[in-house]
């Protein structure tokens, strides 16, 4: 099995920029592929992105896409979420997940994943 936790959240203006980590434990990295969910009060966890575990090929829904950057270094067991130009809509508990494997027509359904870490809250203020 593999750890991941989670860090880098916080309160952030409108416009303004985050760089979450998830650090994973337990099994190597690079035998996962990686993602980031979110989930607002009283709403469903959400696909935010995933990364390959060789990290050459990346997936975003339209929501975050030119705004979001996933990132992976395997020597360092870290994943990353780079988030610029933050909304007030993308408050929300981040939460990182891995998957051994995942067909792409599966990334969206959170059911998916088999791990996950415990969240970080992001707060972006209007």
């Amino acid at each position: 099995q593999v750890q991941l936790v989670e860090s880098g959240g916080g309160l952030v203006q409108a416009g303004g920029s985050l760089r979450l980590s998830c650090a994973a434990s337990g099994r190597p990295l690079r035998t996962y592929r990686m993602g980031w969910f979110r989930q607002a009060p009283g709403k469903e966890r959400e696909f935010v992105a995933t990364i390959s575990w060789s990290g050459d090929i990346t997936y975003y829904p339209d929501s975050v896409k030119g705004r979001f950057t996933i990132s992976r270094d395997n020597a360092k067991n870290t994943v990353y979420l780079q988030m610029n130009r933050l909304k007030p809509e993308d408050t929300a508990i981040y939460y990182c997940a891995a998957v051994y494997a995942l067909s792409s027509g599966s990334y969206y359904q959170a059911k998916n994943w088999d791990y996950w870490g415990q969240g970080t809250q992001v707060t972006v203020s209007s």
